[in-house]
């Protein structure tokens, strides 16, 4: 167990609080791990009886409360900050890349990282077009895009305009969800819901996270989006104006898939190869490093031919886009097979589309495809003919993309290859993790609750206050430690206490996942990923909380006796 037996350190990191309970009475411990007992100290093996000397069972709840924070002071010393690495690969399932011979990539988020400057102009756009396109009110145009506003992995609701964050156990969390730009009180939430905060499977999505009325956005491009539609609803709102939601939520959407479909967004970033993409050169050092070990490549891409690959223009020779700015003017002899336009998800359910071979200027060839020669581009097609003319098949393969469902959740749930996600918010959500402030935040929270769970056998009116008392505390450090990574939403990764939804399906379509492809050069080619075992709850009898008030033994026996 990490932490057992460090130095005692850090006590600046998280101030006292003085409830108005006395402090435990300094002396020896009853056991391991208790620290000093103070009135009517217990060990969790021992029965329980009442506090000795007859003290108030609220002065006990209190020495209690001092015990466990010098306990957790005294186990987290300075250097347990910092302990993961923003350059790390995580892997939910265990894999060798000693039996991976064929890598494939998704092109945007994935060989290319975008800079967030692009969001802005996709927000400006699509606003834009929804006022001069679409009729919207003129008075939308003053909003502008919030980069802070929203994560990845939220939900909408269409019928209620409610954006909002839920767990693995398809809970909302509450206080992380909003109509427009403003927060929806929880009890609104629940009402709305038929008083639970539970969303039943049938509503909340399909197996690409689109629901007959609720929708997830699961891309990073879905952030201006997401962004947009608040605003949008925000303004509906706060003039008074009648709107149907299913109309506005299809206009909105509409308007930002006019951007990427008239080929906008792509403009702004060929204008601007620098400004826009970043670690081109980290791609490259990638991709020429699997070929020099035999590794076979190819790009499944929905992007267009233009933007993947441009051919030099004459008398502009430094015009290089795509895959020649980030790798070469040969890039293509980088990979066996480029397919462009595939139409994912589709590309790996439908079998009817066939593959077209693409000419140096982009032009449609119409014979038929009966190999996937290296060196060539190809437009739409599908994976089984892609199987069939290419016999990569199963475990052998690993396929990297930023999108679970789109990229990802077919090929490992209906083919067998491993599949690596791209996260870059990963890389952000670290650095917090790694503060002191998150880490002593977060081992607080967890050892108050084990003492809440404990001392809830306590029901006198002065101890009910003072775990009242708690319970109070305990919320505060969850909206401290929720703002740290977002102020409206939290972490993408984790509600309160529970996996985000976004974290479930991240762990179920994704072998490996890490914050871009770069994390690759820090890996030997033939490294063997080793998930760690994390203890399921009937597992862990180590757990922090259960560390300071449990004496390392198995956790309460002696007060669930009762129970049997």
């Amino acid at each position: 167990m990490a932490g057992v037996g460090l130095r005692a350190a850090a006590r600046r990191c998280l101030p006292r609080r003085d409830h108005g309970g006395p402090r435990a009475a300094s002396s020896s411990p009853s056991c391991p791990g208790c620290g000093p007992p103070g009135p009517g100290a217990h060990c969790p093996g021992a029965p329980r009886s009442a506090p000795a000397g007859g003290a108030e069972p609220s002065a006990h709840l209190w020495a209690r409360y001092q015990d466990m924070r010098r306990l957790v002071h005294d186990l987290l010393p300075p250097e347990v900050c910092s302990l993961l690495n923003p350059a790390a690969i995580y892997a939910n399932n265990e894999i060798s890349l000693r039996d991976v011979e064929v890598y494939g990539f998704d092109y945007d988020y994935t060989l290319a990282q975008y800079a967030d400057t692009l969001h802005p102009e996709i927000f400006t756009a699509a606003r834009d077009i929804l006022i001069e396109h679409y009729k919207y009110p003129e008075g939308i145009r003053k909003y502008d895009y919030n980069p802070s506003f929203a994560i990845r992995g939220l939900h909408y609701d269409i019928q209620k305009s409610l954006l909002m964050k839920i767990d693995a156990f398809h809970y909302v969390q509450l206080g992380t969800a909003y109509r427009g730009l403003q927060p929806v009180p929880d009890e609104e939430v629940i009402d709305l819901y038929g008083g639970t905060q539970h969303i039943p499977l049938y509503q909340m999505s399909g197996f690409y996270g689109k629901g007959p009325s609720i929708k997830q956005f699961m891309d990073i491009f879905s952030l201006p989006e997401m962004a947009l539609l608040s605003c949008v609803v925000d303004h509906f709102l706060g003039h008074g104006l009648e709107f149907d939601q299913a109309h506005l939520y299809k206009d909105v959407t509409d308007a930002i898939r006019d951007v990427h479909v008239k080929g906008l967004m792509y403009q702004w970033i060929e204008r601007d190869m620098e400004k826009y993409i970043l670690r081109g050169d980290e791609t490259f050092a990638v991709l020429s490093r699997l070929v020099a070990h035999g590794k076979q490549l190819f790009l499944i891409t929905n992007s267009p031919f233009s933007f993947v690959h441009l051919p030099p223009v004459p008398l502009c020779p430094t015009r290089d886009k795509g895959m020649r700015h980030m790798v070469g003017a040969d890039w293509r002899q980088l990979f066996d097979v480029v397919i462009v336009q595939a139409d994912k998800p589709s590309f790996f359910t439908d079998r009817r589309k066939p593959f077209r071979k693409l000419d140096e200027k982009g032009s449609l060839h119409w014979d038929r495809i009966t190999r996937l020669e290296k060196g060539k581009i190809y437009r739409q097609g599908n994976l089984f003919d892609f199987l069939r003319l290419t016999e990569w098949r199963g475990p052998r393969v690993l396929y990297f993309g930023d999108h679970l469902y789109s990229d990802l959740a077919d090929l490992m749930l209906r083919h067998g290859w491993r599949t690596g996600a791209i996260i870059p918010e990963l890389e952000r959500e670290i650095r917090i993790i790694n503060t002191e402030q998150y880490m002593h935040s977060l081992t607080w929270q967890q050892a108050l609750t084990g003492l809440l769970e404990r001392m809830q056998t306590y029901q006198d009116a002065e101890s009910r206050q003072v775990l009242a008392a708690w319970m109070k505390e305990r919320q505060e450090l969850r909206c401290i430690t929720k703002a740290l990574f977002n102020a409206q939403f939290g972490s993408i990764f984790r509600t309160f206490h529970n996996p985000t939804y976004f974290s479930r399906r991240l762990v179920r379509f994704s072998d490996l996942y890490m914050a871009s492809l770069s994390c690759l050069l820090n890996y030997r080619v033939d490294f063997t990923f080793y998930p760690r075992r994390t203890p399921l709850q009937h597992e862990a009898p180590l757990w922090m909380d259960q560390l300071c008030t449990g004496c390392m033994k198995t956790p309460f026996l002696g007060d669930m006796a009762h129970i049997r």
